[in-house]
């Protein structure tokens, strides 16, 4: 099948800089979107940014100006770029794929296991 491991989240100051990675590896055919959402202590998952094969984004209102999103089709790889990290910002980051699988040759749904972004005051 298909797995998303993601990397790159750590414990930062407010106005700091971290990147997230998103890698997919498996049995694939293609990736259609790719996204990171994030979800707070007792906060339902929300979506922080999206980006399509072809390079459109899509940015929630509170990461817009601050957050960068995008990828490499030859890696299968989606990077999440996040300056100017605010306290609010903590949160676990999970990395979404819409994945065409090879065999059978299906559109699934995947998500990585979460990397945690905690920003200090």
């Amino acid at each position: 099948q298909v797995q998303l491991v993601e990397s790159g989240g750590g414990l930062v100051q407010a106005g700091g800089s971290l990147r997230l990675s998103c890698a997919a590896s498996g049995s694939i055919s293609s990736i259609n979107a790719m996204g990171w959402y994030s979800q707070a202590p007792g906060k339902q998952r929300e979506l922080v940014a999206t980006i399509t094969q072809d390079g459109v984004t899509n940015y929630a209102d509170s990461v817009k100006g601050r957050f960068s999103i995008s990828r490499d089709n030859s890696k299968n790889t989606v990077y999440l770029q996040m300056n100017s990290l605010k306290p609010e910002d903590t949160a676990v980051y999970y990395c979404n794929a819409h994945v065409w699988v090879r065999s059978p040759y299906s559109l699934r749904h995947y998500w990585g296991q979460g990397t945690q972004v905690t920003v200090s005051s």
